[in-house]
């Protein structure tokens, strides 16, 4: 049996807002929605499929210290292609992590950049190579470990 992720269900605060930041960020598409009271849900794809699901009904911040979810990694093309996004989470305002670009670890090429959304969701936008001229922010250990 062979498993591979489907799309990404996300629970937020404020689906106007999360919409917009994913969309500025990643690029996706709108592509099916409801504002119905008690079931507000925005589809969000990228070439004609399904990555994330949107679903106002939470209240707070992401928390951490909970079991769950760590982070959310997407990987790109190029280190190119994460720069590019870097320079959107940078206008948007949204909090980053080791000020950019980093390495996955102290001699790995590749790396990427970290941040969160507006809900303190904690995201990784990487590329495979590029990245091994940086260095590490910790030594040793990998940095999708670190947020």
């Amino acid at each position: 049996m062979t498993f591979q992720t489907g799309h990404i269900g996300l629970n937020v605060t404020d689906l106007g807002k999360s919409t917009e930041f994913y969309r500025r960020v990643f690029g996706f598409t709108v592509t099916g929605e409801s504002q119905e009271e008690g079931r507000r849900y925005a589809f969000l794809t990228q070439d004609g499929a399904l990555v994330l699901t949107l679903w106002q009904q939470s209240e707070g911040r992401f928390a951490t210290a909970l079991p769950g979810l760590h982070h959310l990694s997407f990987q790109v093309a190029d280190l190119e292609a994460v720069r590019r996004a870097e320079a959107v989470v940078r206008e948007i305002g949204a909090t980053l992590h080791h000020d950019g670009v980093v390495p996955h670890g102290e001699g790995a090429t590749s790396g990427g950049v970290f941040f969160e959304d507006p809900d303190g969701i904690r995201l990784e936008i990487f590329a495979p190579d590029g990245a091994g001229d940086r260095s590490a922010p910790t030594s040793g250990a990998p940095t999708c470990g670190f947020f």
